[in-house]
């Protein structure tokens, strides 16, 4: 009991799917005896593109500025594929052995663990919580630049766009790290019903204010000047700069089209009638044409608007100074959204290490003991160890956002992480495991081709978002750095 390989644990940890809060009446439960699912292909394709349209869409125009309109639009529409015929792999991975009616997977962990076994599970469960951390670690160094961003909207607006406006994003960050305190402290905050509603409405508020901007721009003849191939050598960068450049959008691209990890959950919500594995195809190809329709449309029509000078956000890398409460807004929508969404990525991981310290220390008043507190008419309950294990963890994750506060390549870092082992190497392992694909045949050779073809994607990926933290470190302080 208590280690990490622990069939009990891993079976306690990988059955953490959708709660429900009512008790089912007789003949409304499903086969699994939960109540019954009601979820459409429109709710899960609802699900995907709230999935998919975060902050990352707002560094796909400096994705395709690097890469240039051929590459740039190519590489979209390839990720997309990629991630379409993935996602599709683990629609039938849902219920195993057999797609249709077999025993429900209700997670992506679970679906690993029953699939592929207990080794390839914590191999999955390492790759999952670091991955997770690190997005909390991005959505932290995002939130801070957008509250920055606002106090420069102002300061340009009050003082002309050649104000030498530039702040810290440190009293910032601490300033979410306190919030986030105290919002881990709430039980179930990632389950609210209206935080995925608020997450969907912010997401396509401060994307569609993106490409509203970007195409008043085109329309009033300021476009930027554009090339078949993007930022061109020796004009802006180096050979080698380019290179590491377009490493960087390319872990960029893959983070923004990523879903993997919550597709079987969302998989979890469809009525069993048509089978799940069909239905959740269809949602996949709706969400997935209307997610790479909608990234073409942000990374094209910024591209255009700024050509080869485009930021790395567009609405903090001020391309865009005016209207200045416009762009404000844009940037208050993507700090309401990522206040929430930080606490849905982080409570996965808190899940794990508090379920781990609960078995391993089962008499433990300090870890299990639960101390009710009530504040006027708000009811709530108090751990000691969830408050000291939380409160360590954002402090955590504050300080390493405050070392390398840099959008693009923590974005890059992310996509390079999760892209390649989440998005393809489990899925497509999964299947072959389930359809008892031979080996040497040529299903089986087509599949591992994709798989070392994203391998070296993720890897380069990786590599260009290292080259350009390490860069600019060498030109910052940690701690000291300001935009």
């Amino acid at each position: 009991m208590g280690s990490f390989n622990d069939p009990e644990f891993q079976h306690e940890i990988s059955q953490t799917g959708f709660e429900f809060g009512r008790q089912a009446a007789i003949g409304e439960v499903d086969d699994d005896g939960k109540p019954k699912r009601t979820g459409t292909v429109w709710t899960a394709s609802a699900h995907i593109i709230t999935a998919v349209v975060g902050a990352g869409v707002l560094s796909l125009a400096w994705s395709v500025a690097q890469l240039g309109w051929i590459f740039g639009i190519s590489i979209v529409l390839i990720f997309a594929a990629i991630t379409l015929y993935t996602a599709n792999l683990l629609a039938d991975c849902y219920r195993s052995p057999d797609p249709v009616t077999g025993k429900r997977n209700y997670t992506y962990m679970e679906a690993v663990q029953n699939i592929l076994g207990g080794g390839m599970y914590v191999a999955c469960g390492w790759v999952q919580n670091i991955s997770l951390t690190g997005f909390v670690i991005g959505y932290t160094v995002t939130t801070s630049t957008s509250m920055v961003a606002i106090r420069k909207s102002n300061c340009f607006h009050k003082r002309g766009h050649e104000a030498g406006c530039k702040f810290s994003n440190n009293p910032y960050m601490i300033a979410l790290g306190i919030l986030e305190i105290f919002l881990s402290q709430i039980p179930n905050f990632h389950e609210l019903s209206w935080l995925s509603i608020l997450a969907a409405v912010m997401s396509f508020g401060y994307a569609g204010i993106g490409i509203g901007l970007s195409i008043t721009r085109i329309i009033s003849g300021q476009g930027g000047r554009t090339s078949i191939t993007g930022v061109e050598v020796g004009v802006a960068v180096s050979q080698a700069e380019k290179i590491w450049r377009v490493c960087t959008a390319l872990g960029n691209i893959a983070l923004a089209c990523s879903y993997a990890q919550i597709s079987i959950d969302i998989q979890d919500t469809l009525k069993s009638s048509p089978p799940e594995n069909k239905v959740m195809k269809k949602a996949n190809m709706i969400g997935i044409s209307t997610m790479t329709i909608f990234f073409l449309m942000c990374g094209c029509l910024g591209y255009a608007a700024f050509g080869n000078d485009t930021r790395g956000n567009m609405l903090t890398g001020f391309g865009f100074y005016e209207p200045f409460w416009l762009v404000d807004l844009g940037n208050v929508m993507i700090v309401v959204h990522l206040v929430g969404a930080y606490q849905v990525l982080a409570q996965p991981v808190f899940h794990v290490v508090e379920l781990w310290a609960s078995m391993r220390w089962p008499k433990s008043e300090f870890v299990n003991v639960e101390y009710p507190m009530n504040i006027g008419k708000i009811k709530f309950s108090i751990n000691s160890f969830r408050l000291i294990w939380r409160t360590i963890f954002v402090v955590m994750v504050t300080v390493l956002a405050m070392a390398m506060p840099f959008f693009n390549e923590m974005l890059a870092l992310l996509g390079a992480i999760g892209f390649w082992p989440l998005g393809v190497y489990f899925p497509v392992e999964m299947y072959i495991a389930q359809k008892k694909i031979g080996k040497r045949t040529i299903r089986w050779l087509g599949l591992q081709i994709l798989n070392f073809v994203c391998l070296i994607v993720s890897l380069a990926a990786g590599c260009g978002a290292i080259q350009g933290m390490n860069k600019a470190l060498h030109t910052t302080k940690p701690f000291q750095f300001k935009e």
